[in-house]
């Protein structure tokens, strides 16, 4: 099937489950090597997205036949009876030698969620190993705790059978006596469908549904099951880099937009707003991202707007290091945003592109300094106009100076 076709079964089949007539079966063709993007980017991310309860069934009794269709060994019936067993919150018990806590695969997810695991665990388990399991680039956000170790664990986003991987590899790595394991909703066991260690040494937070109709936030929400599985009260976000950076008088700005196009706001509002933070008088750093389109995407903004700025261009820990030591962050919904809330660094976050309300309210950065612009309607002036209101609040009126031209 080409690409085009594979996305419209995936887009038919997520309708189907979100008006409540899911498919008895999951279409045969998502199961084939050339549709894996669209069974993943369109159906499993359509699904979880929308942080509806009813979904996560959906997800448990679709995703199970996927699995059974790559693994022989596995039950359908057996998957989904675990999984409604292992989503239960209950206390850990016991006092394990190793807690092994799973990467959620991407950066601000690992620092919204996976980082107030680690806390909680750090402090209910002094005397454990606390590994945190997942790829390099994630590990480097907590390279500077000492009471972290790394278990390296990529998760390679290929065909059902290359994402599969990591869970195998993960069952070899987390099977040792003495040890538990924290699932914090993670790609690496497939959101917690495959099994990886026995049942009584897993724990894990079904971040889709907990919470239910609510509109707390992710972090709040993980901070409660913190509470309720560890006995640990009041575990924050936090990042552990490095090298500590020293205070500078910069905004870190931050347009990545993870391949999801509608987070972006329309030209030329990229350039406007890259203006509009000159005026503050301060100066600008601004990330380069994944590379390629969206690497472009900023040079050309930077050029359209012309204002000086220093370009970070290298890993996202090193971007996490000039958050850090910003006076304010701006971006799109990102990762960036966690980044900041987690420092205590004042941020505006324009958040855009969500599908459903309890999308934004999950994922919205929160704490002291957080201001979110939730963005229904895409339009670049209307939105300026509420970046400029945020950056007034914060920083207090711009100076009356002229933006600063290149060359």
């Amino acid at each position: 099937m080409t690409s085009t076709s594979c996305k419209q079964v995936a887009e038919t089949a997520l309708a189907q489950c979100v008006a409540g007539q899911p498919p008895r079966e999951l279409p045969w063709s998502l199961l084939q090597e050339p549709c894996a993007q669209a069974l993943f980017g369109t159906l499993v991310e359509g699904l979880a997205d929308r942080f509806e309860p009813a979904l996560c069934d959906v997800y448990t009794r679709l995703f199970s036949q996927a699995l059974c269709h790559a693994d022989s060994t596995l039950d359908v019936m057996s998957l989904v009876a675990r999984y409604e067993r292992v989503r239960r919150p209950r206390p850990v018990a016991g006092r394990p030698q190793r807690v092994f806590v799973l990467s959620r695969v991407t950066l601000g997810a690992d620092v919204a969620i996976t980082s107030i695991l680690l806390a909680a665990a750090k402090r209910r388990f002094p005397s454990a190993e606390i590994v945190f399991v997942g790829p390099g680039k994630n590990q480097e956000l907590f390279a500077g705790d000492p009471q972290i170790q790394h278990a390296p664990l990529e998760y390679r986003r290929g065909s059902l059978t290359d994402r599969l991987a990591a869970a195998g590899e993960l069952k070899q790595l987390v099977g040792q006596p003495g040890s538990i394991v924290i699932d914090s909703d993670s790609r690496l066991t497939q959101l917690g469908l495959f099994p990886v260690c026995a049942e009584e040494n897993y724990y894990f937070f079904e971040s889709r549904a907990y919470g239910g109709s609510s509109d707390r936030s992710l972090p709040e929400l993980t901070a409660d099951w913190a509470w309720e599985t560890f006995g640990i009260r009041d575990a924050k976000p936090y990042v552990s880099l490095a090298r500590v950076p020293e205070k500078t008088p910069a905004i870190a700005v931050s347009l990545g937009v993870g391949e999801n196009p509608a987070k972006r706001i329309p030209d030329p509002f990229e350039a406007e707003l890259l203006k509009e933070l000159s005026e503050t008088g301060l100066s600008l750093a601004i990330d380069k991202g994944a590379g390629g389109a969206e690497a472009e995407r900023v040079e050309r903004a930077i050029a359209a707007s012309g204002v000086e700025a220093s370009v970070w261009d290298g890993s996202f820990a090193g971007f996490a290091e000039i958050i850090a030591s910003s006076r304010l962050y701006l971006g799109y919904d990102s990762a960036g945003q966690h980044v900041a809330a987690a420092c205590g660094v004042p941020l505006v976050s324009i958040f855009a592109g969500f599908p459903v309300p309890r999308m934004f309210a999950r994922w919205r950065p929160s704490g002291e300094g957080s201001t979110v612009i939730q963005v229904d309607r895409p339009d670049a002036h209307e939105t300026l106009g509420r970046v400029r209101e945020a950056l007034a609040a914060v920083l207090g009126p711009p100076v009356t100076r002229p933006a600063a031209r290149r060359g």
